[in-house]
């Protein structure tokens, strides 16, 4: 029995990353062998383990062999004559075929050390093509590594692959899983423009594909494209370290832009109601979160008004607090006003600039938060008021309340 240390672990040391998940390869051993070594059989397609003091991951050496379209469309075997070698050829790319033995050595049988020193993603085999996860792992993979660049001979695999309809067997779980996690890489938007390239975003995203090539007014966009200012916005957001919840609203917020008719461009009138519309049905195929869609989708109704909230009287901004739903989820709306900063900041010319309306818009809920609604509440009753009449009352002493910032 040989054990190997394996892929992103020994990956990340060798370019001087914090390594933060260890997996492990075990050559020459039987399912029996681990357990009997108190080692915690967890897998289910093929035989993987959990250390009994480290937790981390340890599998079975094994082969994969394609038999239907599809991620789940592998037969494997996993046998004690496996090698090492055998297994890393199964991996997606060569910076992730790298392994290291319990003396330090380097296993390294497809170049993966030379590709990371020349910062390229290169696949290893024909077999690349046999599974479609691997076309959004390597775009993934081009939003951490920035200054990596895509081998075009992998990038012609993965257009081959769209063009045979391999991505069209994906499931769901799987395309959001990945789609979350490259929206917390260092660059998102390189995510989407290999997507792009290789043609798959039309394929999963075409909500999103639609948005590159449709023109908005220069005044307020000097990137005139709307796919432009998208993944503008999308690196804002990366670099202010927001989370999941609102890079996905920011990547939702311009839907509506996408089926604007072409004879009122550049400018997009009501795209908002259109954006809500077209996200509902991404966020039922792609099975988002709930606290996901539901900020996206208060994002893409609102960003409009957020943006002009700074001529907006107290009724108009108490309005604004209760379409958002602020008063009772005061969390999730500092979020709305956060993804509506990275859109702000997300065009040319204005990247790192003031976002004043946030300010303005979270006075206004703390100045409405101090109403004391329960004593307003308890003397209506006392007065037989009830229901809508008791709330006319808490909304106008909000509105007087908010009129400290904003004269109606």
């Amino acid at each position: 029995m040989k054990i190997y240390q394996v892929g992103g672990a020994v990956r990340d040391a060798l370019l001087g990353l914090p390594v933060h998940d260890r997996d492990w390869v075990v050559v020459g051993a039987r399912p029996e062998e681990l357990a009997a070594l108190g080692y915690l059989p967890v897998g289910k397609d093929f035989p993987v383990f959990l250390h009994p003091q480290t937790r981390e991951e340890y599998a079975l050496a094994r082969t994969e062999r394609k038999t239907a379209p599809g991620y789940h469309g592998f037969a494997v075997h996993a046998a004690p004559g496996v090698t090492l070698e055998e297994d890393l050829g199964r991996r997606d790319l060569t910076i992730n075929a790298i392994a290291q033995d319990e003396a330090g050595q380097i296993v390294d049988p497809h170049g993966g050390r030379k590709d990371l020193q020349a910062r390229l993603l290169r696949h290893i085999t024909p077999a690349f093509a046999e599974d479609p996860v691997r076309i959004l792992r390597v775009a993934r993979f081009a939003a951490r590594f920035v200054d990596f660049s895509l081998a075009p001979e992998t990038l012609d695999l993965m257009r081959q692959m769209v063009a045979g309809g391999e991505i069209d067997h994906l499931v769901p779980e799987r395309v959001w899983q990945e789609l979350a996690r490259a929206l917390m890489q260092t660059r998102p938007s390189r995510f989407f423009q290999v997507l792009r390239d290789c043609g798959a975003l039309a394929r999963l995203l075409p909500e999103v594909d639609r948005l590159w090539g449709v023109p908005q007014t220069p005044e307020h966009h000097p990137e005139i494209d709307t796919g432009v200012h998208l993944m503008m916005v999308l690196d804002q957001a990366a670099e202010l370290n927001t989370p999941l919840a609102v890079r996905f609203a920011c990547l939702a917020h311009d839907l509506g832009k996408g089926n604007t008719p072409a004879d009122v461009l550049p400018r997009h009138i009501g795209h908002e109601e259109r954006g809500v519309r077209l996200l509902r049905p991404l966020c039922e195929r792609l099975r988002v979160p709930n606290d996901c869609r539901e900020l996206a989708e208060v994002v893409t109704r609102e960003h409009g008004h957020i943006h002009q909230s700074l001529g907006l009287g107290a009724a108009a901004l108490v309005r604004l607090l209760e379409r958002c739903d602020a008063l009772r989820k005061p969390q999730r709306f500092a979020d709305v006003l956060l993804a509506c900063w990275c859109d702000a900041r997300g065009r040319l010319g204005r990247q790192g600039s003031a976002y004043p309306q946030r300010d303005r818009l979270m006075q206004a809920l703390q100045l409405a938060q101090q109403v004391p609604a329960a004593q307003i509440a308890e003397q209506a009753q006392a007065q037989g008021l009830s229901g809508p009449r008791i709330g006319e009352l808490l909304r106008r002493a909000r509105i007087a309340a908010v009129t400290q910032i904003a004269p109606n």
